[in-house]
């Protein structure tokens, strides 16, 4: 088999858009292409998009991606999803949408998580037998809100999918969901089935649960319909795919046995590649691998790249409009370079949308500290992007302490990593060196093709993928920040910790159903 003309489709389906690549199956992109959906915020603390838009952006990047290449649609194997995890998108038994994807980052069910949590006799007992406590970000809660307050939606849903699945179906006509997918609402790592103890008593119904597939496995071929809509072959394989965690760890080479990886997009996380099964601790979980054989332990920073684009669209508004992101992107990451490291004792904390880990809450929300009329917009963006390492840092100091992970180095990838500043301050933060890697935006559309190439039996395992991975740039922690960085870091643990209970005094109202 000639590898350089045997090419998948592969869609990494993020927070805010779809990053689409054709790859051959000697690991070269050939083309990418990327369209963005926009979210939907009816009221604070809920976060919602519109499924179609999904398929949309699916439509529309694979015929670009064809276009731009002329590839002859019968070498192509196959297509693979790698998605934003814990989405809620419930259908009838048409396939009908009865409701907009709830996204991961909503968090409208704490009352619900609380109530749960009370069944297994309160919230101490809860995170005795599972690690962590239960927010309102959580699928399950946000099931049980479900049920409660849209019961025509509950009792007309035939299966709830979360948005692999959602593709799945709209590709074959099957509804599924994938091994790492299903970590998202309860899956037993050691089974390979769902936790079905968790969904009887938050009183979901079990039947409305599809089956399972592993990220290797053959779904099914293109419908007639969705093959005309993609410009593909009727028959073409779906695979099974992946969550977006999973994925960028194969797309960062980060396969082996106490690999750690970092992702930077709309999001940020820390993920390290294990054999072992692990309790959650401190917000971090452990999920199905992209690989069926291992696990990954991951702890994900709700909000990274969004609070860059927060601030993009309020302190550069005017020269966004007139010379456009690229030349914004230049210019904050000169304007941060001009700054010291600490930016001056400034410290952003990144919670815009709450925190899932080091700290769980669906209550907190960003803070400025220290402001003083020395600091321009420039401390702003360095501040900014220390914030959100020192979270990560913490999460990886959590790792090494609750998991025993001996984490010597970390590969970052995501658009986050090709900025040069933001990564040299990350290796400060982190005190550990970095590594940025090739295409570091197609990352999770590599980590979907080689599930594919894997289950198609052209690839003998997810660790070649190795071979066309490289390193892109090495950052070294400079010796000379670690006092500044070390200070900071200790006042912004902090900064959560004093105003914790004011956050939830003056959100927890504002944040509930309406």
């Amino acid at each position: 088999m000639d590898l350089k003309k045997k090419y998948l489709v592969a869609h990494d389906v993020g927070t805010g858009s779809n990053k689409a690549a054709l790859i051959s199956a000697d690991g070269q992109i050939l083309a990418s292409a990327e369209a963005s959906y926009p979210f939907q915020y009816p009221q604070p603390g809920w976060v919602e998009q519109l499924p179609g838009d999904y398929w949309k952006a699916i439509v529309e990047t694979t015929k670009a991606l064809i276009h731009s290449t002329g590839t002859d649609v019968s070498n192509i194997i196959g297509l693979s999803f790698s998605t934003q995890a814990m989405g809620i998108i419930p259908v009838d038994k048409t396939g009908e949408v009865l409701h907009p994807n709830i996204t991961w980052v909503d968090g409208r069910a704490e009352d619900e998580a609380r109530w749960l949590m009370r069944r297994f006799m309160g919230k101490e007992v809860f995170k005795s037998i599972v690690g962590i406590t239960l927010t309102g970000k959580d699928v399950i809660p946000k099931l049980i809100w479900l049920k409660k307050n849209r019961p025509r939606v509950y009792r007309e849903t035939d299966t709830f999918l979360d948005v692999n699945g959602y593709l799945k179906f709209m590709a074959t006509g099957k509804c599924v969901a994938e091994w790492s997918g299903a970590c998202s609402y309860a899956f037993n790592l050691k089974r390979k089935d769902w936790e079905r103890i968790f969904f009887k008593i938050a009183g979901i119904d079990l039947e409305k649960l599809p089956s399972l597939v592993k990220s290797t496995d053959k779904v099914g071929g293109l419908t007639a319909e969705a093959a005309q809509q993609l410009g593909l072959k009727q028959g073409t394989l779906v695979f099974g795919g992946c969550d977006d965690t999973q994925s960028a760890a194969v797309g960062t080479g980060s396969t082996g046995e106490g690999e750690a990886h970092i992702y930077l997009g709309t999001s940020a996380w820390v993920g390290v590649t294990t054999s072992k099964v692990y309790k959650f601790r401190h917000g971090a979980v452990c999920l199905q691998s992209a690989d069926p054989e291992k696990n990954l332990v991951v702890g994900i920073t709700e909000s990274a790249g969004n609070n860059l684009e927060w601030l993009m669209d309020n302190f550069y508004k005017k020269e966004k409009e007139k010379f456009g992101d690229e030349y914004i992107y230049k210019q904050i990451e000169k304007e941060a370079s001009q700054i010291p490291p600490g930016s001056d004792y400034l410290i952003i904390t990144p919670w815009l949308l709450g925190e899932r880990c080091p700290v769980s809450t669906t209550t907190t929300r960003g803070t400025v500290f220290n402001l003083g009329l020395e600091h321009t917009r420039g401390h702003f963006v360095r501040a900014l992007g220390e914030g959100i390492a020192y979270n990560l840092r913490w999460i990886i100091e959590n790792f090494e302490k609750d998991f025993g992970f001996k984490i010597s180095s970390l590969r970052i990838t995501g658009g986050g990593s090709q900025n040069n500043q933001w990564m040299q301050s990350f290796a400060d933060i982190i005190r550990h060196p970095v590594y940025t890697t090739s295409q570091p935006k197609m990352a999770g559309a590599i980590g979907a093709s080689v599930c594919a190439f894997v289950g198609a039996g052209i690839f003998q395992g997810f660790d070649e993928v190795k071979k066309f991975v490289q390193t892109e740039k090495t950052f070294i922690p400079d010796k000379e920040n670690e006092q500044i960085y070390n200070e900071l870091f200790a006042s912004y643990k902090q900064i959560y910790k004093k105003l914790k209970g004011e956050y939830k005094r003056i959100n927890l109202k504002r944040f509930r159903t309406k």
